[in-house]
């Protein structure tokens, strides 16, 4: 028997059992009139019961099902579980959606939810930067409307989503921005829009595609140059011996020019790669800065005059070959680009407690909106003077990367017709005292200055 039935059946049973005793003593009318009394006291404890039902359905709260009484006892016992479950679940599903959530907001990808008249159901964070998105504001509303790019509207009412759509976002929160964009169809005909941020690789690829353009540029010039000279020998029936010193000698010249170039690739490929680590190894950099004038005088040939200012005896951890070869840079490029007879200081110091090499020259200036390109490769403020002093266009390339493996920064200031200075600058973290004799000013036409002096400020 349906357990459900039980309640109902023996309160009918007991019923009969009070009403049928009373028909043979006080006669049919006294038993039907018990049995209509106590009739009517289920029919008002239903209807108590049932009024207990109602006013529940009228504000269905978990924690207030009513007990009831008799055979709605068990009804509304089953009613509890049954709310008690379904909380249980929802809860699950609150959670289940909150971790989405959670996801949806932690997806590096902008993420748009359309329904099937493609209007926006949900948005992510990132898709409210790159779009200009507000989830809770444009919910419901077209993304044609909010999204005006003609490619986009295009490419969303097409129905073609098997190749991304590259589309360029101007905002005020991220600036310029590149996205890669693929829409995905599920559902019946629901959409998902995912937006990926390419910006850096589009830059990354038009870096490479510009260096490959550098590179092929820097190179045609100088192979032009030996492909003339070698036809020119080739066609002559009766060498001449002048003609052909000179061609030797200005293929030479290409040849050292092109090995410069292959040299600065080789070690900014090295500087660059990951796998290469950083030595750290104490660094005499007044050795290393005296070796590097004595380089200078003798690049210089007599030409300029090339001072030494040493005032601090500290070294620096790091690679001696790396901060050879990005100092040696700087103190090249400044002899290159002075003309006879300015004057270039190489100096060594401890300033606000950071050791600083710079070197400071009286060449031809560098105008305020190119200083901050210099250190791209193949930047040139004027290509063919570069060119003619022999620059590959690296050097400061190089420096740039030196100087970021040990954690310093290059400073440039410059005013046309005037100048430069260029200085390295170590953090302090890097710094080593070496046990070295006082050191004195040395250089011809240096400012006279007490080795006292030096060692103080050496300290």
């Amino acid at each position: 028997m349906n357990p459900h039935w039980r309640k109902p059946l023996l309160t009918i049973a007991i019923v009969a059992a009070v009403v049928l005793p009373i028909w043979p003593i006080a006669g049919k009318t006294a038993a039907l009139f018990v049995a209509c009394v106590v009739l009517a006291l289920l029919l008002a404890q239903h209807l108590y019961n049932f009024s207990l039902f109602h006013s529940w359905l009228l504000d269905p709260r978990p924690d207030s099902v009513p007990n009831g009484t008799g055979s709605w006892e068990q009804l509304f016992s089953y009613l509890h579980r049954l709310v008690r479950r379904q909380g249980q679940t929802e809860a699950r599903l609150q959670e289940a959606l909150l971790r989405f959530q959670k996801a949806g907001a932690a997806l590096p990808e902008a993420v748009i939810l359309l329904d099937a008249d493609n209007r926006i159901d949900q948005c992510n964070p990132k898709a409210e930067k790159y779009f200009g998105l507000r989830a809770a504001r444009d919910r419901g509303q077209q993304i044609t409307y909010l999204v005006r790019q003609p490619q986009f509207v295009e490419y969303l009412q097409g129905g073609d989503f098997t190749t991304p759509l590259n589309l360029k976002f101007q905002t005020g929160t991220v600036g310029e921005a590149i996205l890669s964009i693929q829409i995905v169809a599920y559902g019946d005909s629901d959409k998902l829009v995912l937006g990926r941020d390419i910006t850096r690789w589009e830059r990354l690829e038009t870096t490479r595609r510009d260096f490959v353009a550098n590179v092929s540029h820097e190179l045609r010039t100088p192979l032009t140059v030996l492909n003339g000279f070698l036809e020119t020998l080739t066609d002559m029936e009766q060498p001449d011996p002048a003609m052909t010193r000179r061609s030797l000698d200005l293929m030479m010249q290409q040849c050292v020019r092109m090995n410069h170039l292959v040299e600065d690739l080789l070690t900014l490929s090295r500087l660059e790669s990951t796998v290469t680590p950083l030595r750290d190894d104490p660094v005499p950099v007044c050795d290393l800065v005296q070796h590097l004038y004595q380089d200078a005088l003798a690049l210089s040939g007599g030409k300029h005059d090339i001072r030494l200012r040493l005032e601090t005896r500290v070294g620096l951890r790091g690679s001696a070959e790396e901060l050879r070869s990005a100092l040696g840079n700087l103190v090249s490029n400044a002899i290159r680009y002075t003309p006879e007879g300015g004057r270039i200081e190489l100096h060594w110091e401890m300033r606000d407690h950071a050791p600083v090499f710079s070197v400071t020259d009286t060449g031809i200036g560098i105008e305020a909106h190119h200083i901050d390109r210099l250190t791209e490769r193949f930047y040139r403020v004027d290509r063919s003077r570069s060119r003619e002093t022999g620059g590959t266009g690296l050097g400061l390339a190089i420096v740039k990367h030196v100087l970021s493996r040990h954690h310093a920064r290059l400073e440039i200031q410059s005013e046309p017709g005037r100048g430069s200075t260029f200085a390295a600058v170590f953090p302090p973290d890097r710094t080593v005292i070496f046990d070295a004799e006082d050191i004195a000013i040395s250089g011809p036409a240096a400012a006279p200055r007490a080795i006292e002096d030096a060692t103080t400020a050496a300290s």
